[in-house]
């Protein structure tokens, strides 16, 4: 196992253990056993943490220094490149993640996007001049100016903990913000680790960003109510989400919520359906499901429904579940017992509502340790099944038919959350069309791919509120003004 430094928080520049001295174990999910003890931060650590976001946005350059904000975004870059072969270790061991993720949307590609966020706010225009004009016979010139919202308290899921840390912290940091960072308690090791490494390879004055890893949502729950806080910027739970702004709303603060889906990966007539089933049964085994924009109902011509099912559990009996260090695994663990049982019961639920599994249906009893869910494909449902509609968040993909284009768009549309989805075509124009009636935040059209940090990232409905990466993710940390001078 690599030498990992022990998990601290980072609160006003400093590393530190709780103020209690308090931890809780950090569990390896393929194995099931310990790897480390995280701080379980106090109400008086995240106090401590926001009173120094709070300070060092009011008293110090940082919101006004492109320059430095730009010099230090480039540092942390640097290190966290240099830091990356133990850092991709560490996820693997941490969140289960495979070993092949961690070259891309685990930790590679995250990084990378630093460096376009430090582009991206060189290149800005801080500034726009509206010209000058008479509003009520009084000579003005206008000048629309973006500047930092202020604190931003991300708060980031155990699913691609690299990836949602650094979408929130890279453009929060470049628009000029100071920073709460709190990690799912399932993986606070990755995210200590971005405190320690800015804390002792950058120039990032104290009180930028604080890094706090309690294992109470009560304690947690602070960030989402205190005034102090000016935006609260989430991924996680459609449910968790609802209750992150109802907190919000007494103080009328920003909120960018990220949150769940249940995507539909339709297959036209005219696909080439092996390729296309394929392509969706193997992305619901990446990662064990564990993605909130993964393509999990498949939507394929009645027709060529029993063809379409035999692919998909052909497909997902190939890939099975396999160590996630092992650089050939696609489907690793799920990351708890508790999200394992999760899966199971509605996999329970499944046949109670008349389903059946083509492959997989239940827990990898063949692995030891660990908490394991074979690649399952799921069959005979209808939409309005509650396996179809809720977000299983594991390797299950629920098998639907489709009677032409206009039907499989009100089947994909026929859902509270409208974050993702897919459409495969012979015909590039058709599928262009289908995709234009679906009602999502991202759309993929005959295998393109639409992850980069260029791309704005976000969800329709119940899926969210605002978008993540690209200019639109950087200018969610960012508020207008409006500075009127008599000319």
């Amino acid at each position: 196992m690599t030498d990992w430094a022990a998990p601290q928080l980072l609160v006003d520049g400093k590393l530190v253990a709780a103020s209690d001295g308090s931890t809780y174990p950090i569990l390896n999910p393929a194995t099931g056993l310990e790897i480390g003890h995280a701080p379980d931060a106090t109400a008086e650590d995240v106090d401590a943490a926001i009173a120094a976001a709070r300070r060092t946005f009011d008293e110090s350059s940082w919101s006004t220094d492109l320059a430095f904000r730009v010099h230090c975004l480039r540092q942390l870059h640097e290190a966290l490149v240099d830091h990356g072969e133990s850092m991709r270790a560490l996820t693997t061991a941490e969140a289960g993640a495979p070993a092949f993720l961690t070259a891309g949307p685990q930790y590679d590609v995250p990084v990378e996007s630093l460096r376009w966020f430090a582009d991206l706010a060189e290149s800005y225009a801080w500034e726009t001049d509206l010209g000058i004009a008479s509003p009520m016979g009084i000579p003005t010139r206008r000048t629309i100016r973006r500047e930092a919202v202020g604190v931003v308290a991300a708060i980031t899921p155990w699913n691609f903990p690299n990836q949602i840390n650094l979408a929130k912290v890279g453009p929060a940091l470049a628009a000029g913000n100071t920073v709460v960072l709190k990690p799912a308690p399932d993986t606070p090791w990755v995210a200590c680790e971005l405190g320690r490494i800015a804390a002792e390879h950058t120039d990032l004055p104290p009180g930028v960003l604080n890094v706090v890893s309690p294992r109470s949502n009560q304690v947690a729950s602070v960030l989402a109510t205190d005034p102090r806080v000016d935006l609260v910027s989430f991924t996680g739970s459609t449910g968790t989400g609802r209750s992150v702004m109802a907190a919000a709303a007494p103080t009328l603060k920003k909120v960018f919520l990220e949150l769940g889906g249940k995507s539909a990966a339709i297959v036209l007539d005219d696909a080439d359906l092996a390729a296309a089933v394929g392509t969706a049964a193997f992305s619901v085994c990446v990662h064990a499901g564990q993605g909130c924009a993964l393509t999990t109902r498949l939507l394929v011509p009645r027709e060529r429904y029993d063809e379409a099912v035999q692919v998909a559990a052909a497909t997902m009996e190939s890939i099975g579940t396999g160590d996630p260090t092992d650089p050939g695994t696609v489907c690793g663990p799920v990351i708890s017992e508790a999200q394992r049982d999760r899966i199971s019961a509605y996999l329970d639920l499944a046949r109670q509502e008349g389903g059946t599994f083509a492959t997989g249906g239940g827990i990898d009893t063949d692995r030891e340790g660990g908490w394991w869910i074979r690649p399952t494909v799921v069959t005979g449902l209808t939409n309005e099944s509650r396996v179809a509609r809720e977000e299983i968040f594991g390797p299950v993909l629920v098998v639907l038919p489709h009677d032409g284009d206009d039907d499989a768009v009100r089947i994909a549309n026929d859902s509270d959350f409208g974050l993702s989805g897919s459409v495969d075509s012979g015909d590039r124009e058709r599928a262009r069309a289908v995709a234009a009636r679906i009602r999502t935040g991202t759309i993929a059209v005959n295998g393109g791919v639409w992850f980069a940090a260029d791309a704005p990232f976000g969800g329709y409905k119940q899926s969210g509120v605002g978008r993540e990466m690209g200019v639109l993710g950087f200018e969610e940390y960012l508020e207008t003004k409006l500075v009127a001078e008599g000319a």
